[in-house]
């Protein structure tokens, strides 16, 4: 797999509205121990497309990854459904948006005007598919979300060719938690 996909909840799903909430590290560990995994399988880019929460978190994961030695190869594209999606948040998320978006090694947008109309988070989708090898999803079956229409169509993808559906669910990321509150015995 040479291009991943992250995908996930937005924040506001998550029940996450602090930048400092503890989740948020969490989140990044299990996507961070993902693409770790996928670069020995030759993973060169990550590719998300900016949203505010696992996908923007995604992004912070791979651009800490970055600074390691053994991992400044991978690159991070973000491709935004439409233009300035960021324009209504607050002046913190924009910061850490713009921050992310000087960093990332490409940064694009589907859709070359302004939000339009739903359409353009479905031509996003279908577009992110077209140019990825597989996805990460954080998505949990019992709490759907906005991951569920890119869920859907990620698994009619993956039947009629190898597309692979690597999944984070709320075990994944409870067991994440657990073991940051066991203590280092050495």
């Amino acid at each position: 797999m040479n291009r991943v996909l992250v995908m996930g909840y937005k924040a506001s799903e998550l029940g996450i509205f602090s930048l400092k909430h503890k989740g948020i590290e969490i989140i990044k560990k299990a996507i961070k121990k993902q693409i770790i995994a996928l670069i020995d399988e030759g993973l060169e880019w990550v590719i998300v497309s900016g949203q505010w929460g696992v996908e923007l978190w995604a992004a912070e994961a791979v651009l800490e990854l970055q600074q390691e030695e053994s991992y400044n190869h991978l690159r991070l594209a973000v491709i935004t459904p439409f233009l300035e999606q960021e324009e209504k948040w607050s002046d913190e998320k924009k910061s850490i948006y713009e921050a992310i978006m000087q960093k990332a090694n490409y940064v694009n947008s589907v859709s070359k005007s302004k939000y339009d109309g739903p359409w353009q988070f479905k031509e996003k989708n279908k577009f992110l598919l077209r140019n990825s090898d597989g996805m990460i999803l954080l998505y949990d079956e019992d709490n759907e979300g906005s991951p569920k229409f890119i869920k859907e169509q990620a698994s009619r993808l993956a039947q009629l060719q190898n597309y692979r559906i690597i999944s984070i669910t709320a075990s994944d990321l409870q067991s994440i938690a657990e073991d940051e509150q066991q203590p280092d015995y050495y």
